[in-house]
């Protein structure tokens, strides 16, 4: 008899249909106007060639061979173990290293999305148990947003993340602003995902009923689809990197026209005086103007022009995506795009201003928080030290050297064991062939998988875990009104055990399971976070019972009223009484406090710094076209590669480039043919996408596709999948932020004449029994 389940993803919720025990099929909930299409390819991905069912251990560690160059971590063959084994052999290594190397010498940054669930979520896992253990180094930031969570608290001041409730919400858009000029874009399909899940999807209705209330977009991108069609939005392509540039030149504009907002500069900011100078040219001899701009950006000095005309007359909003920011000096759009908003006079009025991230996320501008949902609870680190999210390359090969971080000084520790469970670095990093080197280190790599993707190939010890299918949990979302059951759906594959089920038998053997598991199983964790939830939020939240909530699957959660400090609609109307939490009080034009730290690279105001590689630079000779390596729509960053969506999306087995016909013509390439994209750091195949959406001089290849080296240990070997990092640089946006620059990247593409290797990125690798 078929069972109708609750399932609930970062990319939405759906229903699953179970019958005898099998999971049939994933549905998607009748009230989602927008489902994505990623949940249902879950249902072959569950129990493809690709599972890990078994712990198993590298052949050559097990049998203790020495470190050296020529390790084989990432090619050689792995032994399957019992669980008793393989929670030896991990205890006994965690003890080892920290006893002869300290405690700073575990790595527990173990960065990545992971997935949904409240209770199993494996970054809070690993860190209350590593932290319960004696500590670990961690990581600082998200490689989707470095530079941005660095410089706004210095510009605008508050958390990190803080502006996302402090920003206009897409209702109030609809309501009062005119003109949206999106720097970077608005691509639907990443609003797809929402971290820690969502009931429904509201993005693509609400940007429908912007366009309904007659708000014009503007969309600034060398990606025309990076706004949905039905916007019907103006169209400036820009040179890829060169946002902040084409930003200057409409601040530029409005102040030599005398367009830009005197009063709220005056009143609500400050620098502003030290930063027009600079614009002017007093500074460097270089005015920013509209002609200056054009030259840079390939928009033209009229339609530069026009856009600061009609910021400063229209109701406008400013937007930024992530994108922008992932790049040489990324600081400077995220800020330089503030100061443009202040100047344009709409900043800190209903619907205007600015505001970062729309549309990255479903319940970005959707809503300005959640009430308080209870999770994992967290345990003091006791160790100090922390790395940069995007150095983990660096510290691995260059232990001891001394690195600049947002006004500090850091040493990078020695990393001697290396935990990572619910996320893929051989996925967020750049320059994958310089990782692997990196990744040769350590003594030992720990990895909790439920597939053989390349960070599982490339460990030492392999756990293998139960995914969120496999498991009782209930989800709460980013800012998304709803908590959603998480009933476990089916049995784990094969030996699967969860996160938790892991560390609370290593933190048996190491003496602290009391601790870790504070005599609560697994559905009674599941129980009592609920339960905190519904007491904290109290009677006036009406949340049900759990057992009631288990049977509906989902619940309602009040309205969060904030407060949200720091809103710009205070600022503006009394800057004395609501004042921002930045030294000044003030939004920083100009910051002292970045000025102090003397960085050749970010200044105290937003600057144009010409980045390393772009289409004006002199390697533009050798590799003439810009790779934009972008979010994917047919899954989650890596998740879920393997499943029928994503694999639906690939031409002859690899993932697809996109590419201007003129670029395409030139190189004698027609769509569906295999090309290889190419430059001094990697190359790898992919399928061509002719598509006039896509600028002159530019390509775009996204994230994700399953690293698939021809040769793992060979330096520079092709990538047979078409995964985009084996070409970015692993190159710092700047010493502020220290975030990773993975879209100031330049490549050549060419048709590819050889015989075709064959797709390896979902087969495990070898499997042998002990010697």
């Amino acid at each position: 008899m078929e069972r109708r389940m609750s399932v609930a993803t970062h990319w939405g919720s759906f229903v699953a249909v179970v019958d005898s025990g099998r999971l049939v099929r994933i549905e998607p909930r009748h009230d989602d106007p927008a489902p994505s299409p990623i949940g249902p390819g879950m249902v072959t991905a569950a129990d493809d060639s690709a599972r890990v069912l078994r712990p198993a251990v590298r052949k050559g560690w097990l049998n203790g061979e020495p470190r050296a160059h020529g390790t084989a971590r990432g090619t050689d063959a792995f032994v399957e173990v019992s669980w008793d084994h393989a929670i030896t052999l991990v205890s006994d290594e965690l003890r080892r290293v920290r006893s002869q190397h300290g405690d700073s010498a575990v790595f527990g940054g173990s960065y990545g999305w992971a997935s949904a669930g409240r209770f199993h979520h494996a970054q809070g896992q690993l860190h209350r148990f590593l932290a319960l253990d004696g500590g670990y180094t961690d990581a600082r930031n998200t490689y989707s947003t470095a530079a941005l969570e660095v410089i706004l608290p210095h510009v605008i001041g508050g958390h990190p993340w803080s502006y996302q409730s402090r920003m206009p919400m897409w209702a109030e858009v609809v309501d009062n602003c005119e003109l949206v000029v999106a720097f970077g874009g608005l691509a639907l399909k990443n609003s797809q995902i929402n971290p820690g899940g969502l009931a429904r999807h509201q993005t693509q209705d609400l940007q429908r009923q912007c366009r309904e209330a007659g708000v014009r977009f503007v969309n600034i991108s060398p990606i025309r689809s990076d706004v949905a069609g039905f916007l019907d939005a103006e169209w400036l392509p820009v040179v890829p990197n060169t946002d902040t540039a084409a930003m200057l030149g409409i601040a530029h504009t409005m102040l030599v026209n005398g367009w830009h907002d005197e009063d709220f500069l005056r009143r609500c900011c400050v620098g502003f005086d030290r930063f027009a100078s600079y614009l002017l040219g007093e500074l460097d001899g270089i005015r920013k103007d509209a002609a200056w701009a054009a030259k840079i950006t390939g928009i033209s000095r009229d339609a530069i022009t026009d856009l600061a005309r009609r910021l400063t007359t229209r109701r406008s909003l400013i937007m930024v995506n992530y994108a922008v920011q992932r790049a040489d000096h990324g600081e400077q759009p995220i800020w330089m795009s503030v100061v443009l908003a202040a100047m344009a006079g709409s900043m800190g009025r209903p619907g205007c201003g600015w505001g970062a991230g729309y549309a990255t996320m479903d319940a970005t501008g959707v809503a300005r928080d959640r009430a308080f949902v209870a999770t994992v609870p967290e345990v003091a680190n006791p160790v100090p030290d922390f790395i940069p999210v995007a150095r983990i390359a660096d510290t691995l090969l260059h232990p001891g050297e001394v690195i600049d971080y947002d006004g500090k000084r850091l040493t990078l520790p020695e990393l001697r064991l290396v935990y990572w469970c619910g996320g893929n670095p051989f996925h967020h990093h750049q320059d994958l062939h310089r990782l692997t080197r990196a990744w040769q280190t350590p003594d030992t790599v720990v990895v909790h998988e439920a597939w053989w993707n390349t960070t599982a190939k490339f460990a030492d010890i392999v756990l293998p875990v139960a995914t969120s299918l496999e498991r009782d949990d209930f989800a709460a979302g980013f800012s998304d009104p709803h908590l959603v059951a998480m009933p476990k759906v089916r049995e784990p594959a094969g030996e699967s055990r969860t996160d938790h089920h892991i560390f609370a038998a290593l933190a048996s053997r190491l003496g602290f399971e009391q601790e870790f598991t504070e005599s609560r199983s697994e559905i009674g964790w599941v129980r009592h976070l609920y339960e905190q939830t519904r007491a904290k939020l109290g009677d006036d939240a009406a949340l049900p019972s759990f057992d009631d909530f288990w049977r509906s699957s989902t619940a309602e959660l009040p309205a969060s009223t904030g407060p949200f400090p720091g809103s710009f609609e205070a600022l503006r109307s009394d800057p004395q009484r609501f004042p921002l939490p930045t030294p000044s009080g003030r939004i920083e034009i100009f910051s002292e406090e970045i000025d102090s730290f003397g960085y050749d690279d970010c200044a105290g105001h937003p600057k144009w710094y010409e980045p390393v590689e772009w289409l004006r630079a002199d390697l533009s000779d050798r590799f003439p076209l810009h790779l934009i390596s972008n979010q994917p729509a047919s899954r989650l960053h890596s998740q879920y590669d393997n499943g029928d969506h994503s694999l639906s999306s690939k031409i002859r087995g690899r993932e697809p480039v996109a590419i201007n016909p003129l670029d395409a013509a030139s190189r004698g390439i027609e769509s569906g043919m295999i090309v290889r994209v190419y430059n001094d750091r990697g190359s790898c195949l992919a399928g061509a996408v002719l598509s006039d959406d896509v600028m002159p001089g530019v390509v775009q290849l996204s994230t994700g596709a399953w690293w698939d080296p021809v040769q793992p240990g060979l330096s520079g070997t092709l990538d047979r999948h078409g995964n985009p990092n084996v070409l970015t640089a692993d190159r710092p946006c700047s010493r502020l932020s220290q975030g990773p620059s993975a879209l100031s990247a330049l490549v050549d593409v060419e048709f590819y004449d050889e015989p075709l290797p064959d797709v390896l990125a979902f087969a495990p690798p070898s499997l042998v029994p002990p010697s």
